[in-house]
C-alpha cells in the first residue's frame, strides 16, 4: 500500500512540476540539464528535448549584446559551489529564434538524502516588469520636468504680474529662464517703432555675468529686409527655433550680426527666439540658447518659451498704456491746479503727489481764487473714483464750483447746495467731497475763516504755539447726493477765528489713510507732526510733512494759508512782500505756488 502512495506521490508531484505557472529547471553538480517544466520551454521557445543534457550555462546565459557570460560570472551557477539560494534580476536567456529575455530568477540547491545532486531554477519573464517600471520612470521623469516647468512658468507668472517697471521686470524674466531654459538668455527691445532703433536691455548667462553684461546696450537699426530668422521674428512674431547649421549662416545686416555676435561670446548649439508681442505690437524678442553639443529644444519647450514671450508682451503693453494715462491725468491735473492768488500778507502753498498707480489717480484737486467781492477762497477737493475718467469729473466739477461761486456773495451753504443740483443735473460726475471756505477780514485782520464741509477730511487749524484743532464743524453729505436721491439735506454753515501766525491746513483723504492705516491713526499722525513743524516756511512745511507722513497708493494734495502776525497790513500802502513766492524766481509758478515745477520732484524729493 506505501509503495502504491508512493507512486501516486510522485505523479502528483510531476502534475505540479509540469503545471507550474513558472519556468524550471533541475541540474545536476555540473550544471547539465537534467529536467524542465514546459514552462520553462514555453518562455524559451525550446522544446524541452533540445535543452535536456546541455549545460545551462552555455546553452541559455547570455551578455544584453548576446555575447556569452564568462563562467566564472555566472551567478545562477554560485548555487552548486555554496550551495546557498541566490536570485536575481539582471540575467538575460537566449530564446530559441535568437532574442534575448529578461529573467528574474531564484536558484536553490537540491539535496536528497545528504548528498548534492545539483540545483533548481525557477524563473519569470522580467520583460513585462521591467517595461512597466520603465515606463513608470518616463511617466515621473516628465512628471518631474512638468512640475519644473510649471514652477518655473508660475514663478514667471509672478514677476510678471507684479512688475512696475519695465526694465527691471524684463531683467527677473531673464533670470528666471537660466538655467532650466538654456544657458544664456538676451532680450532686444524695439527702442523706437518709427525708426526701428533696437536696444539690448539684458543678456543673462550660466557662465561669466560680465562678459553678458558688456553685450547690452544700443543696437543697430532694424534692416528693412533680411534672411536672418532670428531678426524676421521681430516682423512675423512667430518663434524661430535655431539648429547648429542655422547659427552657421552669414549675418546679412548689422542687427543680425550684433546677434551673432551673442553666440560668438557666450556660445550655443541651438537657440530659440521668440517675440514679446501682443496682436496688436511687437515689442522685441528672447533669445534663449544652449551651448552643450548635440542639444536640442523640444516642441513643449518652444511652446512654453513662446507663451512666456506673450505674456511679456502683454504686461509690456499694460505698462505703456498705464503711462500713457498717467501721463493725460497728470498732465490734466497739472493745469486745472492753477497758481495761487496772494491776498494782502496772507500767504499760501500747495502741493499735489500723483499715485504710484495709475489706477489710482485723478480725483484730488485743490483751489484757490478770488470772489467779485474781493474775497479769498479756498477749495479742497476728491471725486469718487480713480482714473482717467475721476481726473475729467474732477475737472467738471471744479470748473462748476469756480463759475457758480466766482460773482456772488452768498454763504458758502448755498454755493454748495446749487453745485449738488449741478451735478445731478447737468453732469455725469459722481459723488465728490468737497471743503469749501471764505476767508474773511480786514487788511491787518482780525481774519475768520467761513467755511462748509461736503464729507471731506476736516480741516486742520495749527496756531503759532502749535496747538491743533480738526475744525469738525460745517459737516454736511457729499456732493451728488442729497440732490440725486431727493434727501432734502443742507450744509450747516461755520465760522472760526484766524488767530495771526496760524496754519491753516486743508488735506485729501490720500494724506492721511492707506492700506496699512486707518483714517483715526492718519489723522493723529497728521496733527502731531503739523505741530512740530508749524515754525516752518509753508514750503518746507509742507514737503517735510509730506516726507514724514509718507503717503502712498492714493493721489494726495494739500493747501495751506498762513495769516500774519496781528495788525500787519493795516494802513500799509505798500505791496505786501514776495518773500519766497516771488514770481519772478526761477522755476517757481505765481505767488504761493509751484505749479511749474514737476509734482513728483516737488513732494518726493529733498528741496
Amino acid at each position: 500500500m506505501r509503495s502504491t502512495d508512493g507512486l501516486l506521490e510522485i505523479g502528483f508531484m510531476r502534475t505540479v512540476f509540469d503545471s507550474l505557472g513558472a519556468g524550471v529547471f533541475v541540474t545536476d553538480t555540473t550544471g547539465l540539464l537534467t529536467a524542465c517544466n514546459p514552462r520553462a520551454a514555453q518562455l524559451l521557445g525550446r522544446p524541452q528535448e533540445q535543452m535536456l543534457g546541455h549545460d545551462m550555462h552555455d546553452l541559455l546565459h547570455r551578455r544584453r549584446d548576446g555575447g556569452t557570460v564568462p563562467r566564472s560570472e555566472c551567478s545562477l551557477l554560485t548555487v552548486l559551489d555554496s550551495e546557498r539560494p541566490t536570485e536575481g534580476t539582471d540575467e538575460l536567456f537566449l530564446r530559441g529564434d535568437g532574442s534575448l529575455v529578461p529573467v528574474i530568477w531564484a536558484a536553490t540547491p537540491l539535496r536528497h538524502e545528504g548528498r548534492s545532486e545539483g540545483a533548481v531554477v525557477v524563473f519569470h519573464d522580467f520583460s513585462l516588469h521591467r517595461d512597466a517600471a520603465e515606463q513608470t520612470a518616463a511617466y515621473l521623469a516628465a512628471l518631474e520636468g512638468l512640475t519644473a516647468r510649471l514652477t518655473m512658468v508660475a514663478e514667471v507668472s509672478t514677476v510678471l504680474i507684479s512688475a512696475t517697471d519695465t526694465p527691471e521686470m524684463l531683467k527677473k524674466l531673464a533670470g528666471l529662464l537660466i538655467p532650466d531654459m538654456g544657458d544664456w538668455a538676451a532680450i532686444d527691445l524695439r527702442a523706437a517703432e518709427q525708426t526701428g532703433e533696437m536696444q539690448r536691455v539684458v543678456v543673462r548667462t550660466s557662465g561669466d555675468q560680465r562678459v553678458a553684461d558688456a553685450l547690452t546696450g544700443p543696437l543697430p537699426s532694424l534692416p528693412e529686409s533680411t534672411r536672418s530668422a532670428a531678426i524676421q521674428t521681430l516682423r512675423s512674431a512667430e518663434p524661430v527655433v535655431l539648429d547648429a547649421d542655422t547659427l552657421m549662416d552669414e549675418p546679412d545686416s548689422p542687427l543680425a550680426s550684433a546677434h551673432r555676435d551673442l553666440f560668438d561670446r557666450l556660445g550655443g548649439t541651438c537657440a530659440v527666439v521668440v517675440p514679446l508681442h501682443t496682436r496688436r505690437r511687437v515689442f522685441g524678442a528672447l533669445t534663449v540658447a544652449r551651448i552643450a553639443p548635440d542639444s536640442s529644444y523640444t516642441e513643449a519647450e518652444v511652446f512654453v518659451l513662446s507663451d512666456i514671450g506673450r505674456r511679456a508682451g502683454l504686461v509690456m503693453e499694460a505698462a505703456e498704456l498705464f503711462e500713457q494715462q498717467r501721463h493725460v491725468a497728470e498732465t490734466m491735473q497739472r493745469q486745472l491746479l492753477t497758481p495761487l492768488p496772494q491776498v494782502d500778507h496772507l500767504t499760501m502753498a500747495a502741493r499735489y503727489r500723483p499715485a504710484e498707480s495709475a489706477a489710482e489717480i485723478g480725483g484730488d484737486w485743490y483751489d484757490s481764487f478770488l470772489l467779485g467781492d474781493g474775497v479769498l477762497t479756498m477749495v479742497i477737493g476728491d471725486v469718487v473714483g480713480h482714473d482717467l475718467k475721476a481726473a475729467a469729473h474732477m475737472a467738471e466739477v471744479r470748473n462748476m464750483l469756480r463759475a457758480l461761486a466766482w460773482d456772488r456773495t452768498e454763504p458758502p451753504s448755498l454755493i454748495i447746495r446749487r453745485l449738488d443740483e449741478a451735478m445731478t443735473h447737468t453732469s455725469d460726475a459722481p459723488m465728490a467731497t468737497c471743503v469749501f471756505a471764505r476767508i474773511e477780514g480786514e487788511e491787518g485782520g482780525p481774519w475768520e475763516l467761513h467755511w462748509v464741509n461736503a464729507g471731506h477730511p476736516p480741516p486742520l487749524l495749527i496756531t503759532a504755539d502749535g496747538d491743533t484743532r480738526f475744525l469738525e464743524a460745517g459737516h454736511g453729505p457729499l456732493l451728488g447726493l442729497s440732490s440725486a436721491l431727493h434727501l432734502g439735506l443742507g450744509w450747516p454753515d461755520a465760522r472760526t477765528e484766524l488767530p495771526p501766525r496760524s496754519t491753516l491746513l486743508l488735506y485729501t483723504d490720500g494724506l492721511v489713510e492707506s492700506r496699512s492705516r486707518d483714517i483715526e491713526a492718519g489723522l493723529a499722525m497728521l496733527r502731531r507732526h503739523a505741530s512740530d513743524l508749524v515754525g516752518r516756511g509753508l514750503e518746507d512745511f509742507l514737503d517735510e510733512l509730506l516726507e514724514r507722513i509718507d503717503p502712498s497708493g492714493d493721489d494726495v494734495a494739500l493747501l495751506v494759508l498762513r495769516t500774519p502776525a496781528a495788525g500787519v497790513g493795516a494802513g500799509d500802502d505798500e505791496a505786501p512782500p514776495q518773500h519766497a513766492h516771488n514770481p519772478a524766481a526761477p522755476g517757481r509758478g505765481a505767488p504761493g505756488s509751484r505749479i511749474e515745477d514737476s509734482p513728483v520732484r516737488d513732494t518726493s524729493e529733498p528741496a
